[in-house]
């Protein structure tokens, strides 16, 4: 497993780094499946970063509990003051996604949520990430997924694979991240039991959300 990347130093100017990149586009692809979430009671998000996601998800859904999981307590910090009013129904989680493990609980999950955070792991850790909540949501679960993409051609992907680098690079030096390479999401959340029922691309296919539904009849072994 590779080192924990550190993005405590980025928290009080995330938003900002966002906005001056990539306007308004990046808050726009993560609230694209946004109302597909009203009937969801139990959510799960994961590197919501400075935690806007997870802001909008409480003020439309009154309902909702959020387990949020972040290794940066900075992060945790500013996804708790964006949540204002809604906070007491969040528990966070200050740990690493790739080795954590959901609390114990009868309720599932049926709501998974994570934005441009897969893109952060290598293709063995989606995947191992992936088998393992399989096993902690409802069958009627969804998985909101935003993320970067490299489109599969035209200009837009001539475009694409040097500013997806460039990122890389940036966020290496920055927090350490070691990754360097977009993995294959969708190939890990479909082996693990998920299946891609809805999908809009932005930025000429340069991001992309997704919606992932529990794949009836394939389901990975039971809790351990």
């Amino acid at each position: 497993m590779n080192q924990t990347p550190d993005f405590d130093g980025l928290a009080g100017v995330y938003r900002w780094m966002e906005y001056f990149s990539f306007g308004p586009w990046l808050a726009l692809t993560r609230r694209t499946f946004l109302k597909d979430a009203t009937a969801c009671r139990r959510a799960l998000v994961i590197g919501d970063g400075d935690g806007r996601f997870t802001a909008r998800l409480l003020r439309q859904n009154p309902d909702i509990r959020v387990d949020a999981v972040d290794a940066s307590a900075a992060m945790l910090e500013s996804l708790l003051r964006h949540a204002r009013g809604g906070a007491d129904r969040v528990t966070v989680h200050q740990a690493d996604a790739r080795s954590w493990t959901p609390p114990q609980e009868d309720s599932p999950y049926d709501l998974v949520a994570t934005h441009f955070f897969l893109d952060c792991l290598t293709q063995a850790e989606i995947e191992t990430l992936a088998k393992r909540l399989r096993k902690y949501v409802a069958p009627d679960a969804i998985w909101i997924v935003s993320e970067f993409a490299i489109p599969a051609n035209g200009f837009a992907r001539i475009l694409a694979k040097p500013l997806i680098s460039f990122l890389y690079l940036c966020f290496g030096v920055l927090t350490g991240l070691q990754v360097r390479k977009l993995p294959n999401h969708r190939r890990s959340l479909d082996k693990a039991g998920f299946s891609r029922s809805r999908v809009r691309r932005r930025l000429a296919g340069i991001l992309v959300a997704e919606v992932w539904s529990v794949t009836f009849g394939k389901r990975s072994e039971g809790r351990t």
